[in-house]
């Protein structure tokens, strides 16, 4: 093995970032520095809820740039992104900018598919939880749209694919996101063409399936001359769901633990080998999406801090500015109880007024509203500790896993109150760490590639475990 640097391009819903990964498996070593961080967020066009591509593609290529101009010797690079979204193009061309998941498009696609093929069939092909905006869902409702542009696309790229292909001008779909569509048989991990056909999408529109660790080839030359980069420098599939970037990230034992990724959604599970396609799985809503290295990432979605970054979000519409730390420091101080709202209720999903939702819930369920913005931050965190808890048991009932730790990574690791109230309510000890999973997990399935670091999935997280030792949070009396 030798040592060397990629670079990892990781983008949530909310923003994005370029790091620069350095890694010596002989050392045992593993560093990161942030090059670039921007901001990503809907659009809304008269079309409905949209990405802004364009302009993300732009801060990720200044971000590349300057991490080519700290370090020139990048051996590689890797985009991770959130799954399900897509981009259909004609002739490389996209045929407009990406809808994003949370436009109220999804659901006449729902009522299209299911009746097609009814849930419980859709579940024992695919595996899926039920989520309305999942690939095949938003597929549905273009067809119902007739605005043609199913007819007219030759190729579907699912975003970190539009970047991949952006950058070198491969088009192909990796596994553990193009899991996420709904269109990929559970059993077999290729695309479902029996499915893809029943449901009248053209099968010629899905590109070849790719695994993590693969080469996608060099960057188009235009490209490597913007970012001052070799053409012949590698952009490298890796787990490009977020989601499974990130578990590469926690440094568990799979046999004994439970992870929560927690961002702006939740995804509470545990790894397996094999899928769980059960009728109880199927009832108790849980996923199972393609892993690193073949791995099964059983999990539920948890709405996640989306309910509080919306909420804040709502609050400064008038331009005055609350700040997150107060806000927290406020919420940890209420010593009445709150409200526990259901974090998964539908209502929640879509963009607005999220406080004045979780008020409406509380009075359809008898329960006292919260009444100071502390009080809703509270509720809200006591909400999510619950979904979180809940999920941690339901998985270890339906997977037979045995969890004795709760490994919690992403951004909710900064709130403290949220880490130690999720192991107050499910009574098992909670290892906050790392928040940057999502890039670290990028950055060592580059690293494996580029012969940087070598082995199975456990000893990279041996890595992740030396370099950043987690946070413990021992439960306390509810």
């Amino acid at each position: 093995m030798i040592a060397g640097t990629v670079a990892a391009v990781d983008l949530g819903a909310t923003s994005g970032r370029v790091i620069l990964g350095r890694v010596d498996g002989r050392a045992g070593t593993l560093e990161l520095d942030q090059v670039a961080r921007f901001p990503n967020g809907p659009v809304r066009l008269a079309s409905g809820l949209h990405w802004d591509f364009t302009g993300l593609h732009r801060d990720l290529t200044a971000g590349l740039a300057e991490a080519f101009r700290r370090d020139p010797a990048i051996a590689s690079i890797g985009v991770d992104a959130w799954a399900v979204d897509y981009a259909l193009l004609r002739g490389g061309r996209m045929l407009g900018e990406p809808f994003h998941y949370r436009d109220d498009r999804n659901e006449v696609g729902v009522e299209r598919v299911h009746a097609i093929v009814p849930f419980d069939e859709l579940y024992r092909r695919n595996g899926l939880q039920f989520l309305p905006f999942n690939t095949l869902y938003q597929l549905a409702a273009e067809q119902q749209q007739h605005n043609g542009w199913l007819d007219l696309a030759d190729s579907f790229l699912l975003i970190p694919d539009l970047i991949g292909f952006q950058l070198t001008g491969a088009k192909v779909a990796e596994r553990t996101n193009a899991s996420t569509t709904g269109l990929v048989a559970v059993d077999s991990g290729e695309w479902d063409d029996e499915l893809i056909e029943r449901l009248g999408f053209a099968a010629s529109l899905f590109p070849p399936l790719v695994s993590p660790g693969e080469s996608l080839g060099g960057l188009r030359s235009d490209v490597a001359a913007e970012l001052g980069a070799p053409s012949t420098l590698e952009v490298v599939a890796v787990g490009s769901h977020d989601t499974a970037s990130a578990v590469v990230a926690v440094p568990m034992r799979a046999e004994s633990a439970a992870y929560i990724s927690c961002g702006t959604w939740g995804l509470v599970g545990v790894e397996l080998e094999h899928p769980v396609t059960t009728d109880a799985a199927r009832d108790a809503n849980f996923t199972n999406e393609g892993g690193v290295d073949g791995r099964v990432r059983f999990l539920h979605n948890v709405m996640g801090l989306w309910l509080l970054s919306e909420s804040v979000r709502w609050w400064e519409r008038d331009g005055e500015t609350v700040e997150l730390a107060e806000l927290l420091a406020a919420a940890a101080s209420v010593t009445d109880r709150v409200a526990v709202f259901d974090a998964n209720d539908p209502r929640f999903l879509a963009p607005g007024d999220l406080p004045g939702r979780i008020s409406e819930w509380c009075a359809e369920h008898g329960v006292a509203a919260p009444q100071s913005r502390a009080e809703f931050a509270r509720s809200i965190i006591e909400s999510l500790a619950e979904a979180f808890a809940s999920a941690v048991r339901t998985a270890s009932v339906l997977s037979t896993v045995d969890v004795e730790t709760i490994h919690l990574v992403g951004g909710g690791v900064l709130n403290e109150l949220l880490c130690q109230r999720t192991a107050d309510r499910s009574g098992i000890p909670v290892l906050a760490g790392p928040v940057e999973a999502t890039a670290i997990g990028n950055v060592l399935v580059q690293a494996r590639a580029q012969g940087f670091a070598s082995g199975d999935l456990e000893s990279l997280r041996a890595l992740v475990a030396a370099a950043f030792v987690p946070k413990r949070y021992v439960p306390r009396a509810r």
